[in-house]
């Protein structure tokens, strides 16, 4: 029997389901609430994945899917939901992973995100870096701050995307957004017409190379707010990881540029909850305080997390203060808290009454 792709995609909607594997000769997966599941059902055969990406592939890529072994296009079920989809090639004959995209954008209020973020869409130039790992709600925190601004501030919103994720309506804002490979080469080249293009914010989608990062820098010095994602684990991570971009020999001067553009970085997690395996976001955060941009700039990174793990300030935080906040509010378990944990020894101490921190205030959880 033929595999029916939209029958499939609008069951697993009705499941909630966040992503839909369908591997050649093995049968479809689902992922729910974190966890995959396996359907009964016949396997998906070499001529199911050859039917779906002829009906689902923009025709920019049919025309390349024999040279290139990764592909990222939007799929789309009106009515039902949009889906960032991802064709691999593998040993059995190939893979198509379909990533689900809601049409409505969840406010921070409805992804358990403290009201405080909001903060970081009223700048008007500088960078945010929203960081985590594939899964972790990032490019749903990053379209619940851009759609603040759409919906508060008369603003031109660029966004470059691979591909594109959430698609905005203008509001108070005007939005333009680029796809790459269809609309665009590669995101230093959507950053140089960007700023041709009377840009006030401009979204990119994944900092992965020098360039790009460079290019972002650029368009923050010269006023202009700039978002964009990295993949790491934790705040420290991040400005190790772009530190990392630049050579040894050009560090120290990057590193006082990047230190004055910054506005913030939010690390995030999605963690299991006690509510039926549903989950919930655990963030750490660090807002570039003159403090901070001092630490930074003297490439005392060390220095940096003592004073996150001092801060009573809501807006400087560490992953444990907010694992442990959740944990004490009964909304994860004390094995949750420490699985997710970045330090996984202070967690410890706090969970065996060890650790004292009187920069705790459940009042901001």
């Amino acid at each position: 029997m033929t595999f029916d792709l939209d029958d499939f995609l609008k069951k697993s909607h009705k499941a909630q389901a966040s992503d839909i594997h369908l591997n050649c000769d093995k049968a479809p997966s689902l992922r729910i609430n974190g966890e995959i599941y396996k359907i009964a059902s016949s396997t998906i055969t070499q001529e199911d994945i050859s039917k779906i990406l002829d009906s689902t592939l923009p025709d920019e890529y049919k025309k390349k899917i024999g040279e290139l072994q990764d592909i990222d296009y939007v799929y789309e079920i009106k009515g039902t939901s949009r889906y960032r989809v991802n064709y691999c090639k593998d040993i059995c004959g190939g893979k198509l992973t379909f990533r689900t995209i809601p049409y409505y954008i969840k406010n921070l209020k409805e992804l358990s995100l403290p009201d405080y973020l909001a903060d970081y869409a009223n700048f008007s130039n500088g960078i945010v870096f929203i960081t985590g790992a594939t899964g972790s709600g990032k490019s749903t925190t990053l379209a619940s701050l851009i759609e603040i601004i759409n919906q508060n501030h008369k603003r031109h919103i660029v966004t470059i995307e691979d591909p594109v994720e959430f698609v905005y309506e203008d509001k108070k804002s005007i939005i333009t957004q680029r796809s790459l490979d269809i609309d665009v080469s590669d995101f230093k080249t959507g950053i140089k017409y960007a700023l041709r293009q009377d840009p006030d914010v401009i979204l990119i989608g994944e900092i992965r190379d020098k360039e790009t990062l460079l290019s972002a820098i650029e368009a923050s010095e010269t006023g202009h707010l700039v978002f964009s994602t990295l993949h790491t684990n934790g705040t420290a991570a991040s400005i190790n990881r772009l530190k990392g971009f630049i050579k040894e020999t050009g560090q120290e001067q990057f590193m006082q540029r990047l230190a004055s553009c910054i506005r913030g970085i939010i690390h995030q997690q999605l963690v299991p909850t006690t509510e039926n395996g549903a989950l919930t976001p655990a963030i750490e955060i660090l807002t570039f305080t003159s403090t901070v941009i001092d630490y930074i700039k003297e490439g005392k990174l060390d220095d940096v997390y003592q004073l996150m793990q001092r801060s009573k300030q809501s807006n400087i935080s560490t992953m444990n203060n907010s694992l442990y906040k959740l944990y004490k509010a009964g909304k994860i378990t004390k094995e949750t808290a420490y699985e997710f944990s970045l330090e996984k020894n202070e967690m410890d101490q706090r969970l065996r009454g060890m650790y004292q921190d009187s920069s705790l205030d459940e009042s901001i959880l």
